[in-house]
């Protein structure tokens, strides 16, 4: 499989590096888009098309090739892959609930591959303009595939604004909709991990009171006020810390006990004052056992790093394309160590890589089961099998 990332700030600079691509006789077929949306979809799928070129999209909150990231423009992989070792699928769930939706995908996957391993966008926020159920979206897909089909992705963005995303292909677009890129696992290879590097910090912690994603009191005292102190408030709740709260609460997200040795961020988004209580991007149910995390460090990234070399050597093999899903909140965090992570990543897989940032990661930690992520980098290699 040949493949070549190309990016532009507009889509006439997206003709011209595409038009470049194909000089030495590289005859793409599949177009993995990841673009703002501020950014002309409908002549994006139709200068694919006229190339004969499918359509994998997502908006984003920012995008990535090798050598260049930014923010409000596109960034694209271009796959010269067999058609027969790949179908582009997609479902809108406007009109029906998701488990349909999840269920019709993955039985049209099914028919298309006895083994297939799926690429999958899904919206960033839901019909009531919430987080999307990204973990409700995994299990729904685990529960049709089976366990043992590899799934990575992300949930699409939109410039932080939090309002409407999107997911695509060349003649059909959605807010609320799945698109799905399915290679013939028998072909091609998936490799990839979630990773997030945060570290625990202090004693394990409970929750004791908690609805939805109202989070009230942990280990039977208030969790506003426990956060609070957390970040270095020791005084009563003021109008002023709500502020503070904003600044610094993504920094700060909690890792919760899930699976069998397995843990997953959750971050406190706000503060609803009048119910007195943390509103938490993912739910987290009375029981579940977390930690607070420590400052984010440049450790951060090296785990990343690390991890993606030492998975390299243990299975010998190479990449032909990089696709790497990092959360939005990674971004504001890490600051230009995001770059460093990105690059990276391609560096070990010596491949041409494009990515996003999302409102939601899928995907398998190290030896994991499939899962949904917050926070987390989550990369995946294509390479075709000999």
């Amino acid at each position: 499989m040949n493949s070549k990332s190309i990016n532009g700030k507009s889509t006439e600079d997206i003709k011209q590096a595409l038009q470049n691509s194909l000089v030495d006789g590289f005859d793409p077929t599949v177009a993995i888009v990841f673009m703002s949306v501020k950014q002309d979809r409908k002549a994006i799928c139709e200068l694919m098309d006229s190339k004969n070129i499918d359509v994998f999209g997502a908006t984003s909150c920012g995008e990535f090739t090798n050598n260049h990231q930014s923010e409000g423009e596109i960034a694209i992989l271009l796959l010269e892959l067999s058609k027969e070792h790949y179908a582009i699928l997609f479902e809108d769930f406007v009109d029906e609930n998701l488990d349909n939706a999840v269920s019709k995908l993955a039985n049209n996957a099914l028919k298309q591959f006895t083994n297939p391993s799926l690429i999958v966008c899904s919206p960033g926020v839901n019909q009531k303009g919430e987080h999307f159920e990204g973990e409700k979206l995994v299990k729904s897909l685990e529960k049709s595939l089976g366990p043992d089909k590899i799934c990575f992705g992300g949930m699409a963005g939109d410039d932080w604004m939090l309002k409407e995303t999107f997911v695509f292909t060349n003649y059909k677009e959605a807010k609320y909709g799945i698109v799905a890129l399915v290679l013939d696992g028998d072909k091609i290879a998936l490799n990839g991990m979630a990773i997030t590097g945060w570290k625990p910090l202090g004693i394990t912690r409970t929750v004791t009171k908690s609805k939805g994603q109202l989070l009230y009191e942990i280990d039977g005292k208030s969790a506003v006020e426990l956060y609070l102190r957390y970040l270095g408030k020791e005084d009563k709740i003021a109008e002023k810390d709500f502020k503070v709260f904003e600044e610094l609460s993504m920094e700060y997200p909690f890792i919760v006990e899930r699976d069998k040795d397995e843990t997953v961020l959750k971050t406190p988004m706000k503060i609803d004052s009048a119910e007195k209580a943390l509103v938490i991007d993912i739910p987290m149910p009375e029981g579940s056992k977390f930690w607070f995390t420590q400052p984010p460090e440049f450790d951060i990234v090296e785990e990343v790093i690390e991890k993606a070399s030492e998975l390299k050597m243990e299975l010998r093999t190479e990449a032909d394309a990089l696709l790497i899903f990092s959360c939005a909140g990674r971004q504001p965090i890490l600051g230009p160590m995001t770059t460093d992570e990105n690059e990276g990543l391609a560096e070990v897989w010596q491949s041409p890589m494009a990515g996003f940032f999302t409102y939601g990661e899928f995907g398998r930690v190290l030896n994991g089961r499939q899962n949904y992520h917050s926070g987390a980098c989550c990369w995946v290699t294509l390479k075709e099998k000999a």
